[in-house]
């Protein structure tokens, strides 16, 4: 399905590793995704956490021009009938909830079309309770009506209703409705699931071919933000720095537009075994397999199935058990959440109480590995045939990574060396080109190591589509999470609990800040 991109903003595909200039062309070719312009390909590469707070703070940015309120707000607010329209359609969820404003349009309208009309999604419950206050001060620059709470307003309301008012009127023939559909952006600001939330209801365009499909940009509030990170805007927003906000806003109406990947999980396990799903997990009347890979063993007279989207990353084992601990003591400890510091801190210490660092020696020690468990099996890039991979003894988590950036900004992959590619079979990563790159962690100790890049991952493969098949034996249960949104999967020692993971055939488009 092509995308109406204005041409006037350049597209560039993101990239994971960065080496030398003359390899900047061989993963293209490797690559089955499609083609894209190699005459300037631009990178994405992981920074310190330090930089991305400098950078955020707009520090790297004092020396250029002074970016003007008032003229800010001239170019991203939309004439005032358009808002109310919009707005009064999504509170009645009728696309033609707002046609009065259109009818009663002042009569001294000048037709301006607004430059770079932009609406927010903010998640006031982020950023440790700094939402509010960056919400007041957003509706200060832009205005009321496009600074949406998602308490208030969920993206697929905007989508099935705020939109689709512009484009109802748009096809009558109001030039300014047009203009404004056409070249919406969207913010989000929040975490990597809240991003995650706004993109899946963004798709809806997609499979209904309501092009263009409005690109996104980030205002980090979560506590790891390592989709943020990976398109540029930073790992944490500084509330003491005003024009920081403004000068994200004008990045967000100037950035070149990217490509992003996602991939969809569809989850069967035996009926009667109940769990309860993180949002970007939903119940589905029945499961749609690769047909290709016959399941073996018997298969229970009742199913629950689950499907959902992920951006960044899977996991399985020890990496969300420690989430979903700390999911839920935050949950039960809300005063707790002062902000993405302490919530590291606070991770840090729980995790340590987990059994990540060390196995508690009453635990059974062959149930410390995911291989009594788990079998993988993949397809490789341009193959159709499935492959089962063996599951490393001493690994008790294993990621499917999307982006270079996982952990709040770390690059657990690791920059691999071209002879090591080629001798692995792997190819350099993207977040563009159909591929998952699969590690495993070892334990706290291991992973720690990772994460301050002293070491790599467990190198496990690349995989252009994922089926995980899980059964208990002894274990009673196993942790998940996508995108930092974990749950407790419960098994069953006589059926099998399967996991499938493909691309979703189109893709999210990102804006970049450089």
């Amino acid at each position: 399905m092509s995308l109406n991109i204005d041409k006037s903003t350049p597209t560039f595909t993101p990239k994971k590793k960065k080496y030398k200039k003359e390899d900047s062309g061989k993963r293209i070719m490797n690559s089955p995704t499609t083609a894209r312009d190699s005459s300037s390909p631009t990178r994405i590469v992981a920074r310190s956490s330090m930089m991305d707070w400098i950078r955020a703070c707009g520090l790297s940015g004092l020396a250029g021009m002074k970016i003007d309120k008032e003229e800010l707000r001239r170019r991203l607010s939309m004439p005032q009938y358009l808002r109310l329209a919009m707005l009064d359609s999504i509170k009645k969820k009728d696309v033609d909830g707002g046609d009065e404003h259109f009818r009663s349009r002042s009569s001294d309208y000048d037709g301006t079309v607004p430059q770079s009309p932009i609406v927010v999604f903010i998640n006031s419950r982020s950023g440790g309770r700094h939402g509010p206050v960056l919400k007041e001060r957003l509706q200060q620059l832009i205005s009321e009506e496009q600074v949406f709470d998602l308490l208030d307003v969920k993206p697929h309301e905007f989508v099935r209703y705020g939109l689709a008012c512009l484009e109802k009127w748009a096809n009558n023939g109001d030039i300014c409705a047009k203009e404004t559909r056409r070249n919406i952006r969207v913010v989000v600001a929040g975490g990597d699931g809240t991003v995650g939330w706004v993109l899946g209801c963004l798709g809806e365009l997609h499979q209904k071919g309501r092009d263009p499909v409005p690109p996104v940009a980030v205002i980090p509030l979560g506590t790891g933000n390592d989709l943020s990170r990976s398109y540029g805007w930073g790992g944490s927003f500084p509330f003491a720095w005003k024009s920081a906000i403004k000068r994200t806003l004008h990045q967000a109406t100037t950035g070149p537009i990217c490509r992003l990947d996602s991939w969809h999980v569809v989850l069967q396990m035996p009926g009667g075994e109940v769990i309860d799903p993180p949002h970007s997990l939903k119940a589905t009347e029945e499961c749609h397999f690769d047909q290709t890979l016959e399941i073996d063993g018997g298969i229970p007279d009742k199913l629950n199935c689950y499907g959902g989207v992920f951006y960044n990353y899977f996991s399985i084992g020890m990496d969300a058990q420690v989430a979903y601990g700390f999911h839920h003591l935050r949950n039960e400890k809300p005063y707790l959440a002062q902000g993405p510091i302490t919530n590291k801190i606070i991770y840090s210490s729980y995790s340590c109480t987990q059994g990540w660092f060390l196995t508690p020696c009453v635990s059974d020690p062959s149930l410390r590995g995911l291989k009594n468990i788990l079998r993988i099996y993949i397809k490789k890039a341009r193959c159709s045939e499935w492959e089962q991979i063996p599951v490393p003894r001493s690994v008790r988590a294993i990621v499917a990574l999307n982006l270079h950036n996982y952990g709040s900004g770390r690059n657990p992959w690791g920059k691999l060396k071209p002879e090591y590619l080629e001798k692995r079979g792997f190819v350099e990563a993207h977040a563009d080109d159909g591929l998952l790159e699969i590690f495993g962690l070892k334990q706290g100790w291991h992973a720690s190591f990772v994460m301050v890049e002293l070491i790599s991952a467990k190198h496990i493969a690349q995989a252009s589509s994922i089926r995980l098949e899980i059964r208990g034996g002894e274990w009673k249960d196993v942790f998940m999470q996508m995108d930092g949104e974990p749950w407790k999967q419960p098994m069953s020692s006589e059926y099998s609990t399967f996991l499938e993971i493909k691309r979703v055939p189109y893709q999210s488009l990102m804006i970049n800040r450089e």
